[in-house]
């Protein structure tokens, strides 16, 4: 059920986030956004956690250095992901969440 589910949500958010031409760089982030857990804590377009805030539109309201900085540093409850994920990962799952631009919650 839990692969079902995190199928789903990679769809629904690829698909919310990522122009008909996907670029691989955003393609990785999504995939790396599943893989490390992010959907948990955050959602997007009303798929995934409460715990952490809503990511629908968080390329519109963060600008890319301001996105990576929360990944690196983390920050309230969000753990950095500084030790984890390298930097090539960091910059993929930034363009991810930068094509984030969804004005509905």
């Amino acid at each position: 059920m839990n692969l079902l589910r995190s199928a789903l949500f990679f769809v629904l958010a690829t698909a919310s986030c990522l122009p008909a031409f996907a670029e691989s760089a955003k393609q990785r982030g999504a995939v790396l956004f599943i893989d490390n857990g992010c959907q948990h804590c955050h959602t997007i377009r009303n798929v995934g956690g409460e715990k952490g805030p809503d990511l629908s539109g968080v390329g519109r309201t963060l600008n890319k250095i301001q996105i990576r900085t929360q990944i690196v540093q983390g920050g309230h409850e969000m753990p950095s992901f500084a030790d984890i994920l390298k930097t090539a990962e960091v910059d993929d799952l930034v363009a991810y969440l930068h094509s984030c631009r969804d004005k509905r919650k």
